[in-house]
């Protein structure tokens, strides 16, 4: 399955389809969910998500108890994880803070005989997992890429990395792979932590460092709007426009409504915390195992497609 995108409707036509099996072989199955706390709005998202499938799944498979855990850093995940442990769980669908501080941890719960599904950023050690489930990062990279050298053409960019990741890093170096042998040209790069006030911030360093910013690439919609505000603040018009990701519903409604500073976006949904859950409960409660690498694509969101990634009654 490595390399096949996964639509997110998949997940839900799976637990459709497994329900009668769970209802006829009723299982006493733990799943343990690990994920980090709404600190930005994805991740507000991912909460939301793994919050609702957990009701969904208990209530579809009789027998069955999914745990939900968030923490706000590494450290606590960490030790969320052995408190995971601690209630016997049969699987754990985890999405990592960061990839070096919970490689060992979750490693640890492997190693008790535990089913692992990792979720987005992945692990050090991808031999860890039974199931990995993310979005297509090196395509996001590419597409963000692909829509500087076709819209900017040439000019200066700056770049708003996340928090350091595997994710993270294959973005980063899909998109400047993307760039080469164009005129678009990166000078600066920073952490700003996929958080609002981290990008402001960083975007007022890149404004009082760098006379001519022709445009910004975000990497996210939260960071985005950071960046936005700065550059409003400091009332700069070199800045061409700003390309987020992820698909957050305020930044999908601009480019709907044709918003010259945000014209595009790229899809990133964080519903793909529920399309690991359920793949996971299949692990248990269908006749076939569930193994492999569950890709969904990153789609260029423009105007004539807006629509179809708007959802106005989302939390992201």
């Amino acid at each position: 399955m490595r390399g096949t995108a996964l639509k997110l409707a998949t997940a839900a036509g799976l637990l459709a389809g497994l329900t009668t099996a769970a209802l006829a072989q009723q299982k006493s199955v733990t799943i343990g969910v690990s994920i980090p706390a709404a600190t930005h709005g994805w991740t507000g998202g991912v909460v939301y998500h793994a919050q609702e499938t957990a009701k969904a799944l208990e209530k579809a498979y009789p027998g069955l108890k999914v745990v939900v855990k968030t923490s706000p850093d590494g450290a606590s995940q960490a030790n969320a994880l052995d408190d995971l442990s601690a209630q016997k769980i049969d699987a754990l669908v985890v999405l990592p803070f960061n990839s070096d501080e919970l490689t060992n941890p979750v490693n640890e719960v492997k190693k008790r005989g535990t089913f692992i599904t990792v979720v987005d950023r992945g692990l050090k050690d991808p031999s860890i997992q039974d199931i990995y489930v993310a979005g297509n990062n090196p395509e996001f990279g590419r597409v963000a890429g692909k829509y500087f050298v076709d819209n900017l053409k040439q000019g200066n960019v700056v770049i708003f990395r996340g928090i350091p990741t595997v994710i993270d890093e294959e973005r980063v170096t899909n998109f400047e792979k993307a760039l080469q042998g164009s005129g678009v040209k990166v000078i600066d790069k920073q952490y700003a932590n996929w958080n609002r006030d981290d990008a402001f911030r960083v975007m007022q360093d890149y404004l009082s460092k760098h006379p001519k910013i022709d445009a910004v690439w975000a990497s996210d919609d939260d960071m985005a709007l950071g960046v936005m505000e700065a550059i409003r603040q400091a009332k700069r018009d070199d800045v061409k426009f700003v390309l987020g990701g992820a698909g957050m519903k305020d930044i999908v409604k601009r480019v709907m409504d044709g918003d010259k500073m945000t014209p595009a976006n790229v899809s990133y949904p964080p519903a793909m915390i529920s399309t690991a859950m359920y793949v996971t409960a299949g692990q248990f409660f269908a006749n076939a195992p569930m193994r492999g690498t569950y890709v969904i694509n990153a789609e260029l969101i423009t105007k004539d497609n807006a629509k179809n990634h708007y959802f106005p009654n989302s939390p992201f």
